[in-house]
């Protein structure tokens, strides 16, 4: 799953966490001045120590989060899948689901030919 840790610039440090992109905290963000976000990848045990800790941890939903340079991260599945881009149309690095749950959505059963079906075509 990942996460956001918002810090004055420490490092988030933790051995069952990994860090996989960085930005600045965004303005409209109340007390963000002089924030760094760091998108985080880890379970909720680490979020829980981290929160411990005495870091801001901030659990993503479904959306685009642009970080500096021009790119972003992706989440969906509320931070379960999600998808690091270096532009708004190219994947660097990213976690969903397997193929097999991919393909499970498909139709199952023959092909029907809708023109012929409909028109007798």
């Amino acid at each position: 799953m990942m996460f956001i840790v918002r810090s004055r610039g420490e490092r988030p440090q933790a051995a069952s966490i990994a860090i996989k992109a960085v930005r600045k905290t965004p303005a409209i963000i109340p007390d963000g001045a002089g924030k760094t976000d760091y998108f985080c990848v880890g379970d909720a045990e680490a979020m829980a120590a981290l929160r411990a800790a005495g870091s801001e941890v901030v659990e993503l939903r479904d959306g685009w989060y642009e970080d500096d340079a021009g790119g972003g991260v992706a989440i969906w599945g509320q931070g379960k899948y999600w998808e690091v881009r270096d532009t708004p149309f190219t994947v660097k690095e990213a976690a969903g689901p397997a193929a097999g749950e991919a393909r499970s959505a498909e139709p199952a059963g023959d092909l029907v030919n809708v023109r012929g079906a409909i028109f007798g075509v």
